[in-house]
């Protein structure tokens, strides 16, 4: 069974921000041994869950593993996402689909906040002045 991961963030208006999910999905395309990965948002921006799940298809995913890159488990993750997954998902009754837990608490998580902050108390590291 050919198995897509479509992998989604919340979308801003910002650019620079929706780049990183790019990023994210380009990195897991080389790390992973999916044969397709896309990205889609939430809102704001494009392309949107809708267009991220027929791209899966389009791609010949029979199995879509959706991964909300969300750190809590809110209302996006319980009510948003599964309900415009299963509205994207009707067209293709032949396609299963699935959805993750996202990221949340994870220890790996945890390493990469104290990196960051070990990062930011090096001499000469940029600091914001309050």
């Amino acid at each position: 069974m050919r198995r897509a991961l479509l992998l989604i963030d919340h979308g801003s208006r910002r650019e620079e921000a929706n780049a990183v999910l790019v990023q994210v999905a380009e990195v897991i395309r080389h790390q992973s041994e999916f044969p397709v990965v896309h990205y889609a948002h939430l809102e704001i921006a494009e392309p949107t869950i809708a267009q991220g799940f027929d791209a899966c298809v389009a791609d010949g995913a029979q199995e879509v593993i959706v991964h909300p890159y969300f750190l809590a488990p809110g209302a996006h993750y319980s009510e948003d996402i599964p309900r415009l997954v299963a509205e994207a998902a009707a067209s293709y009754p032949g396609v299963r689909w699935a959805i993750t837990e996202p990221l949340g608490l994870h220890r790996k998580l945890c390493e990469v906040v104290l990196e960051r902050v070990a990062a930011a108390m090096t001499p000469g590291s940029a600091q914001k002045a309050s």
